[in-house]
């Protein structure tokens, strides 16, 4: 009989640095390269018949996003780059100790990546933790070169897990620590926010059949590049492109804009969120009733927001089989007047919701 190990038994977890880099698999390779590049902006560091390598004008690693060819638009991988080579060695032994079946890649099985551990994690998603990767010019102060709507770095990933608080249990034993959440009044947990750098998020869980990829968002300096986003997407007449936004997050503050790319992945381009690097720094719990949650302004929310996602690509090379989320925010009732923000009563009170967003 096989005994798995629990939790006293585990070595230490990797020491995550944040968030690395994804791969997407897109079907169109001039069109993914249309949308990311010469409408986003980001920066093409290395290209091939299959793949396109980016980055983002204040990263000086390889890439934080690969775009590959594929047959089907689905998430290729997600990647965290941890605290040093040995940190890769110490992922392998956690994840082996855990029960996950682990795969070392050697150096360049990803261009510009060096030696790295791959996994399916606990959650059905598809990981890599690296460390070493190839260096390259950092763009920060080449203003001359800067759009717009320029996009200084990969911020965060956002997935869809059928049950949000057995996936908070599997970060925040990973070492995340957690910023902010969605509940309802028994602490069932709509959505998570955790991070390991110093800033709202890395990754956030959102309830939804999964596991699928909600979204990878790139942030930017300011709320003006944002806007000029909008701005360069409605003079192409390709408006439809935008999903949701531009708006404000109650959850993180983030002043935000949700964008589809050719093939469907949702981006979101991000910014003004808060810093969360104390030891002591307080989770903020959000009531999922409150309709400030997702607009501070108080919009809703489209449905594709909540239903749509990127599906997963398994250890087979196949969509991995969706398992029905326990809980979803979208289930709970909203009430939107015409005019896309929430009814109010005489005294500005939103009509059904308690006062005091926090539980």
């Amino acid at each position: 009989m096989t005994v798995t190990p629990g939790p006293a038994a585990l070595p230490p977890p990797p020491d995550v640095i944040r968030a690395g880099y994804a791969e997407l698999i897109v079907t169109d390779l001039d069109a993914a390269r249309w949308f990311y590049v010469d409408v986003l902006g980001l920066v093409v560091t290395a290209e091939d018949a299959d793949a396109l390598y980016l980055r983002a004008f204040e990263e000086y690693l390889h890439h934080s996003l690969v775009l590959r060819r594929g047959d089907t638009p689905a998430l290729g991988r997600l990647a965290y780059r941890v605290r040093g080579q040995a940190q890769v060695d110490a992922a392998e032994r956690y994840y082996r100790a855990l029960g996950v079946d682990t795969r070392r890649v050697p150096a360049g099985t990803t261009r510009g990546i060096g030696e790295a551990v791959r996994i399916t994690d606990p959650l059905g998603f598809p990981v890599e933790f690296y460390y070493d990767a190839e260096h390259t010019e950092r763009l920060t102060q080449r203003y001359d070169l800067h759009p717009g709507n320029a996009l200084t770095r990969l911020d965060h990933f956002n997935v869809m897990v059928p049950d949000v608080a057995a996936a908070h249990a599997y970060y925040t034993g990973l070492g995340f620590g957690v910023s902010e959440t969605i509940e309802d009044e028994r602490h069932n947990i709509y959505a998570a926010w955790l991070y390991r750098k110093q800033t709202v998020h890395d990754i956030a869980l959102t309830s939804g059949d999964g596991p699928r990829l909600h979204h990878i968002a790139y942030a930017t300096a300011e709320r003006h590049h944002i806007l000029h986003t909008c701005d360069v997407l409605g003079a192409l007449r390709r408006e439809r492109h935008i999903e949701r936004g531009p708006g404000r997050h109650g959850v993180s503050n983030a002043f935000y804009l949700y964008v589809r790319d050719p093939d469907g992945h949702r981006i979101e381009i991000y910014t003004t969120d808060y810093y969360t690097g104390d030891p002591d720094n307080p989770t903020v719990r959000w009531n999922v009733d409150d309709n400030r949650r997702r607009s501070f302004w108080g919009h809703s929310v489209v449905p594709s927001w909540y239903t749509e996602g990127s599906p997963v690509l398994g250890p087979d090379g196949g969509p991995t089989p969706l398992t029905a989320a326990t809980v979803r925010e979208a289930d709970r009732g909203v009430l939107v007047g015409a005019d896309g923000f929430s009814q109010v009563t005489d005294g500005g009170a939103p009509t059904g919701f308690k006062l005091g967003t926090q539980v």
